[in-house]
């Protein structure tokens, strides 16, 4: 336990009461946090009296001159177990626990936080968050306007039967050992990993405009890889294509991971025998496990606001999609409408609410082609005069300050029930892909290259022989606009992310994309054969 704190760290934090935290009562707060039944079912020790800490840290920021302040009290729980072959390669589990303050004063903001979770040191924080703030103010271009948002008052948490952090770490390793056995049965097989990642966020966030909500949120993140090697050919590669979901054990047993390796690896050993593609215009047939990627990048990462208006250039670039071309750039065929949702089941980003307070929602970003909106958070919605924030402020620790990420943004599927057989069978030259690989793409979000991990030709309305070393290449406008077939609702698949990076100092956040599959006409396929001919 860290010096000074009064609490020792547990598996789960109390839930609070709206009650206690208006009244502000110390009999209150002894009584809700001294239940023995409630402590016993949550696992709790020792408890600090959390609501007291949230009223003392807000009323510190308001009396050293806060205009508003909110307090976030977040844990943050994760594990990792990856194996090679035979053998457990690493075995790893991290937990940070802290306290957040974050204020407006003279118009700028201010953030201070601590590890130490106690009343004493979130007071402190505060009046530190103030003090940074006012000392921002002197150099900001404009002061901080937040678009109104309700009191709100609640509890979220992912839907789960298991908790997967209750499961021995034996149970892991040996079924990811599994998993390995099987696809080194594989005869050309040479190395097999496959790795299990959880992560636990447990956060308090209460505000001066009277936000007082607790979520809980799991998220599980399973894979493997199975590699084929030959003497002469070389070697190749394939990835078992399981999204992360947010979600219990329950997820991972739902899973045919073993049943699932040898089939893997016999696509490695195909596709280490299979022909390069040949360079060319080709139409191009995309697997929602592929496309989910190239609409991270290409729609996701463009649609960010901050990025559009220049605050992520020094690190992670631009957007060609600026203000002045909303309601204006057709982005992509008019079959195509992107949207951003933040309460997709399962989806990485879902949650009830943003580190803002704000309710999370659903909404268009590129409707029937057409570049319509951003993402933004309160401080943002004003920027482009919305009087609203679309509920996508969110920090990655305790210690992090709260800015605009990125929320699940998908394609919706077309009204006609179409398979990716029926996009092959409508397809006379072209490629299949599968997977995601490698990529690229410009600091404006418009110039890309995209790999994946398994590939086909398609003739004549069917697949013909597996390929090896495809890319395709293209801008982003110039690629969704190419775009004249999609799957239908049940073809949606979601695949996704459990890490994101922006911002500096650096942050990470979960995210889902979901999409069917799609086809595009005459997109550039390049060969990327790195082997000497």
């Amino acid at each position: 336990m860290i010096p000074g704190t009064a609490a020792v760290l547990v598996s789960a934090p109390v839930k609070l009461s709206r009650r206690s935290f208006l009244a502000g009562a110390s009999a209150g707060a002894l009584a809700l946090f001294g239940a023995p039944r409630l402590a016993a079912a949550r696992g709790l020790l020792i408890e600090p009296r959390l609501d007291e800490l949230v009223k003392r840290a807000l009323g510190a920021a308001t009396k050293a001159g806060a205009t508003y302040a909110d307090v976030r009290v977040v844990r943050f729980r994760r594990e990792n177990v990856a194996t090679r072959e035979d053998r457990v390669e690493r075995v790893a589990s991290s937990e940070d626990y802290g306290v957040g303050v974050r204020v407006i004063a003279g118009g700028a903001w201010g953030f201070a936080a601590t590890p130490s979770v106690t009343a004493a040191d979130a007071e402190r924080v505060a009046r530190d968050a103030v003090a940074i703030a006012k000392a921002n103010a002197s150099l900001m271009k404009r002061p901080v306007a937040l678009a109104p948002v309700p009191a709100n008052v609640d509890v979220w948490q992912t839907p789960l039967t298991k908790d997967p952090f209750k499961i021995p770490l034996e149970d892991k390793a040996e079924l990811l050992l599994a998993i390995n056995r099987e696809a080194m049965k594989v005869p050309g097989v040479k190395f097999a990993t496959s790795q299990y990642a959880a992560i636990a966020e447990w956060k308090l966030m209460a505000s001066t405009d009277g936000a007082y909500i607790e979520q809980e949120i799991v998220r599980l993140g399973p894979g493997f890889q199975v590699t084929a090697v030959d003497d002469k050919r070389g070697f190749e590669s394939c990835t078992a294509e399981i999204p992360p979901r947010q979600a219990g054990w329950e997820y991972i047993e739902s899973i045919p991971m073993v049943a699932d390796a040898r089939m893997i690896a016999e696509a490695a050993v195909e596709k280490l025998k299979a022909p390069s593609v040949g360079p060319g215009r080709k139409d191009l047939i995309l697997d929602p496990s592929n496309m989910w990627l190239t609409i991270h990048e290409s729609i996701g990462h463009s649609t960010e606001l901050d990025r559009a208006l220049g605050y992520e250039a020094n690190y992670a670039g631009t957007s060609f999609a600026t203000p002045d071309k909303r309601g204006k750039l057709r982005i992509g065929a008019p079959i195509l409408t992107f949207f951003a949702d933040k309460t997709t089941p399962g989806g990485l980003a879902t949650c009830g609410y943003d580190d803002d307070g704000v309710a999370t929602q659903r909404w268009n970003l590129v409707e029937n082609g057409l570049f319509v909106n951003y993402q933004t958070t309160r401080e943002q919605a004003g920027w482009i005069g919305e009087t609203a924030s679309r509920g996508t402020c969110y920090a990655d620790s305790y210690g992090s300050f709260p800015f605009q990420r990125m929320p699940n943004v998908s394609l919706a599927p077309g009204p006609k029930e179409r398979s990716i057989d029926d996009l092959i069978a409508m397809t006379d030259d072209g490629v299949v892909i599968v997977g995601n690989g490698s990529w690229s793409i410009d600091h404006q979000r418009f110039n890309f290259q995209f790999g994946g991990q398994m590939f086909w030709e398609v003739k004549h309305g069917k697949k013909t022989r597996m390929l090896r070393d495809v890319a395709y290449q293209a801008n982003t406008i110039e690629f969704w606009n190419s775009c004249d077939a999609i799957g239908g609702p049940k073809s949606w698949w979601l695949g996704g992310s459990l890490s994101d990076g922006k911002g500096e100092p650096g942050q990470t956040n979960s995210v889902s994309h979901g999409c069917p599959p799609a086809r595009f006409k005459q997109v550039n396929i390049l060969n990327t054969n790195r082997r000497t001919a």
